[in-house]
């Protein structure tokens, strides 16, 4: 089964296209070492809860919208290896020195799949 890397965060409204370069191009580079597939959502019905709920999460700002993403690889081998050679290939330089967003609130983690159909 795949392993997945999600990502929830914060992107300021107005950065959108901003936000959509930067995902775009760091895709390339992902795909090129190893990754199955990204999928970078942008929130549309993202509620806000009474107890806990996406927005909450990452502290969302009124000229803020959740983002929800992804990344799928073969394997967590694979992933760890590939994490290796994205962060240290050149073109991710320009790409994690200049997010659109707040990397503090960003929420991340690796997951093991459980069902895959």
């Amino acid at each position: 089964m795949t392993y997945v890397d999600g990502f929830l965060l914060a992107v300021p409204t107005a950065k959108r296209a901003a936000y959509k370069k930067v995902a775009e191009d760091a895709a390339v580079v992902f795909k090129e070492h190893g990754a199955l597939s990204l999928v970078e959502c942008w929130g549309d019905d993202v509620p806000d809860g009474k107890v806990t709920s996406f927005p909450m999460a990452v502290k969302c700002r009124d000229d803020e919208t959740v983002v929800f993403a992804w990344i799928t690889w073969p394997s967590r081998e694979v992933r760890d290896a590939g994490n290796e050679k994205v962060m240290a290939d050149p073109r991710m330089q320009g790409v994690m020195t200049d997010m659109p967003f707040d990397g503090k609130r960003m929420i991340f983690g690796g997951f093991q799949t459980l069902v895959e159909r």
